[in-house]
């Protein structure tokens, strides 16, 4: 990534609060084994400002979308309040294999570490710490054939904000993410990426003004099935 391929990603920006639509398969920040990641390149969105904005939450890796950065302390202090008390809306779009069988409902299902072994992997584990999500299907494919999964477009909202949590959710569900290589074994298609894009915030920032909501387009990789699942497109501009 480049200093203008990040500003390109800009999807908001004002005195306090950036929105970046984070790319799928880059960090957010330096694991314990180094590498790249996108804290690298935050030099690039000072605009003026004598230090580079700093994270106000997480993504995966392999998740994109809508990334929060505060652009200062100050800032970042009352985001930090903000997502830690739950104020803040996010609505995640992905791809699952299987039907849920509702048109909406609940996921409530604790979650620990899975293992010492394997990092931050996540399981359901009833003395783990509360999960909750909640999801809405918005589309679904037609009858596939016997040798072809039923695909689902569902609208996932993180209540609480867990590691992993909407990975481990749908694939404990019965209906894991389409390239979700961790949980779940989804089926290998021919668009094997993750099917998990941050695809809404909403962002209480400013007292007697409306919150700020911020979309991040849906990216390439997740085009085709979510048509197949009757995705119409981006809204026009018009």
């Amino acid at each position: 990534m480049t200093a203008e391929e990040i500003v390109a990603r800009l999807v908001y920006r004002d005195g306090l609060m950036l929105v970046i639509d984070k790319p799928a398969g880059l960090a957010v920040h330096k694991g314990p084994k180094g590498g790249e990641s996108l804290e690298d390149y935050f030099d690039a969105l000072r605009f003026g400002l004598p230090r580079p904005p700093a994270l106000a939450h997480r993504l995966d890796r392999d998740t994109s979308g809508c990334l929060v950065l505060g652009r200062h302390r100050k800032a970042l202090a009352a985001l930090g309040r903000l997502f830690k008390s739950g104020r803040i809306g996010k609505t995640y779009w992905a791809v699952v294999a299987g039907e849920p069988g509702q048109e909406e409902g609940r996921i409530e299902l604790p979650l620990g570490r899975k293992d010492a072994t394997r990092g931050w992997w996540m399981k359901h584990d009833p003395a783990g710490r509360t999960a909750l999500t909640t999801w809405k299907v918005m589309g679904q494919t037609q009858a596939a054939a016997s040798n072809s999964p039923r695909l689902a477009w569902l609208a996932l909202e993180p209540v609480t904000g867990r590691t992993h949590q909407l990975r481990v959710h749908c694939a404990a569900m019965g209906w894991p993410i389409i390239g979700d290589s961790i949980y779940g074994a989804a089926p290998r298609t021919q668009t094997p990426d993750l099917h998990l894009h941050a695809r809404e915030i909403v962002v209480p920032l400013y007292n007697n003004r409306a919150p700020i909501r911020v979309t991040a387009p849906v990216p390439p990789r997740m085009q085709q099935l979510l048509r197949a699942c009757g995705w119409r497109g981006e809204p026009s501009a018009e």
